[in-house]
């Protein structure tokens, strides 16, 4: 049999957590190198016609969700001040009246058509978390989208284009099939990594670049849990 090379190393992103704008940041900060060398993912919570048609492309995938406890809240609110504390920043907690997160994730397709996608994520975090805007509006994501160069009216009409919802589900699928449940979420070879305490176990996990890429059967596939994981934990949530 021949051995199949190992997929490559991934970051399955949200623009929703804390933790992940904490870990972009970290890595940013002390693993830079490492940002051209993943394979970066869209990790969302689907709306209705999402999850339909997540649910007509494979029966039995389900987005792995479950809202958090009123206590977790409060505790992620004392853990995130803490974090950003440490890290120096003067973070606007968001207030999601009407969350809806196609807009800017699905977004980021257009921008890495356009080789931006890195760039978006970096200008919705810092919108979110540092300039108080609610990246739920759509309106906000595109002028958001604008400011990076985006079409502003490619993005408005992206949440109702049936190509870019496609590229949507194909996503939704591979967070299925790599048993993703929370972000930030790292996979380099056959090994996850969840959470922001597991960032610098990440980007450890990384041979010398001048070693030649291991080659090694594919990991077998984790199912998805369906709606049954509380995604907000300290270090990881949805």
């Amino acid at each position: 049999m021949t051995a199949r090379t190992t997929k490559p190393p991934r970051f399955y992103f949200n623009l929703r957590s804390p933790y992940n704008f904490f870990a972009l940041a970290d890595l940013e900060r002390d693993h830079p190198e490492l940002l051209d060398r993943i394979e970066w993912r869209p990790f969302w919570e689907p709306d209705p016609t999402s999850e339909k048609l997540l649910a007509e492309a494979a029966p039995g995938a389900e987005f792995p969700f479950h809202p958090m406890s009123r206590a977790k809240q409060f505790y992620i609110l004392r853990d995130v001040r803490r974090l950003a504390a440490a890290r120096g920043m003067a973070l606007t907690w968001p207030v999601d009246r009407k969350p809806w997160w196609e807009p800017a994730h699905l977004t980021w397709f257009l921008a890495e058509r356009e080789g931006l996608g890195r760039s978006w994520v970096e200008r919705a975090g810092r919108a979110r978390w540092l300039e108080g805007y609610d990246i739920c509006d759509p309106h906000v994501v595109r002028d958001l989208a604008e400011e990076i160069g985006l079409d502003g009216a490619e993005v408005a009409q992206a949440p109702h284009h049936p190509l870019v919802r496609e590229q949507g589900v194909r996503a939704l699928l591979d967070v299925h099939r790599d048993g993703v449940f929370g972000v930030p979420y790292f996979i380099n070879g056959s090994e996850p990594y969840w959470g922001l305490d597991r960032v610098t176990d990440f980007a450890a996990s990384f041979a010398p670049a001048t070693a030649p890429a291991p080659v090694t059967a594919e990991p077998p596939t984790v199912p998805a849990a369906g709606r049954t994981t509380d995604m907000s934990h300290a270090g990881g949530c949805g």
